[in-house]
């Protein structure tokens, strides 16, 4: 209820289509102009699932930002944040389009190509011909790669440029009459160290464990789904700010794998401590190691869905398991649910369906 409140109030004008809230129409507002839009969720409600519907004039002003829109929806989490961050790209998007129709004066180019001479052009990832869109390239202290995509309107530098950068947490640039590149280019630089423990912790969960999901997390990324063993897996939540803190944790598997897990978190959680990393206190904490990359492959512990027979199926694994112990089969919710509703001895109570296993019949 709380969601939908905030989701009224953020876009008034998106109303639900269903009583599960698995589809949105309506319209999103941007610069004074109405947009279109149709949003289907699948019965899980995972963004990074959604599909976004939209007419040839939306999706022609969001073309060159679609990348930044599929990343936004595989890390935020609810459709709220991630009407948020659709209406600031929207407006950036706007703006540019409008900047693409306005004549540029000299003083433009004399002043973007000064601040990229003394900004050093070996800092420069990319330059469009119409020297309107710029990538800077950084490196941080650890030697991660990063970018951060600069659109330029006509009246810079009076204005600053819109900002796109590949981050768990919004990136507001300060900016004066009489900045630079540089000064952007610093804080952009400052940014980068103040992810740095929450970037470590994640890459050291990406090297030494095996982690279901996302496939090929990008750095805005604050979820890793990992396992644990056949047909189980925790999925951890990592606070960008606070990366050395109890993160939340959902298990996945049959209940009398993860009942255990969920006991031990429970009854250890006060031995967290914030000066280990966040994997090893996970270990400690569940009291169990996480299958190693350099001891097991993911065919050990990873197994196909019981319908599909598929272990990816649009980008997701499977996630529900047969909790009859003799069983455990695993399935794609996707999958399950279809079968399910198929079955003529299935009920369903609101967004629950009960029904038979379609591998053992319990």
């Amino acid at each position: 209820m709380a969601g939908a409140r905030a989701l009224l109030r953020h876009c008034p004008l998106l109303l639900p289509q269903d009583r599960h809230g698995t589809a949105y129409e309506g319209f999103v507002t941007a610069q004074g102009r109405d947009f279109h839009i149709r949003i289907l969720l699948p019965v899980d409600l995972q963004l990074k699932n959604a599909k976004i519907e939209c007419n040839w004039r939306l999706k022609k002003i969001l073309h060159g930002y679609r990348h930044i829109l599929k990343q936004r929806l595989h890390s935020c989490p609810d459709l709220v944040s991630f009407m948020v961050e659709l209406k600031t790209v929207l407006e950036i998007a706007l703006k540019n389009t409008q900047d693409l129709h306005i004549p540029r004066p000299p003083e433009y180019y004399s002043c973007l190509v000064r601040d990229l001479e003394i900004l050093g052009w070996n800092k420069v990832a990319y330059v469009d011909t119409g020297l309107t869109t710029v990538k800077l390239k950084a490196e941080d202290s650890c030697g991660r790669q990063h970018l951060i995509t600069l659109k330029l309107n006509a009246k810079y530098p009076t204005e600053p440029p819109g900002c796109l950068v590949d981050f768990p947490v919004p990136f507001a640039v300060s900016w004066m009459p009489q900045n630079t590149l540089t000064d952007i280019y610093n804080q952009f630089l400052a940014a980068l160290e103040s992810l740095k423990e929450f970037w470590d912790a994640l890459d050291e969960i990406d090297g030494k464990t095996w982690v279901l999901e996302p496939e090929n997390p990008t750095r805005s990324a604050t979820t890793r789904r990992i396992a644990i063993g056949n047909n189980v897996s925790v999925n951890v939540e990592v606070d960008p700010r606070h990366p050395n803190m109890l993160p939340e944790c959902y298990f996945l598997g049959a209940d009398h794998e993860v009942n255990p897990l969920r006991t031990k978190l429970n009854n250890n959680m006060h031995l967290w401590d914030p000066e280990i990393s966040l994997l090893q206190n996970l270990r400690e904490l569940l009291e169990i190691d996480f299958p190693s990359r350099v001891v097991l492959e993911k065919s050990d512990f990873a197994k196909d869905c019981g319908i599909c027979y598929a272990y990816r199926l649009d980008g997701s694994v499977p996630d529900q398991v047969c909790d009859d112990p003799r069983c455990g089969q695993p399935f794609h919710q996707a999958c399950l649910y279809e079968w399910l509703q198929g079955l003529p001895t299935s009920r369903q109570s609101f967004n629950v369906i009960f029904g038979e296993c379609p591998y053992c019949n319990k």
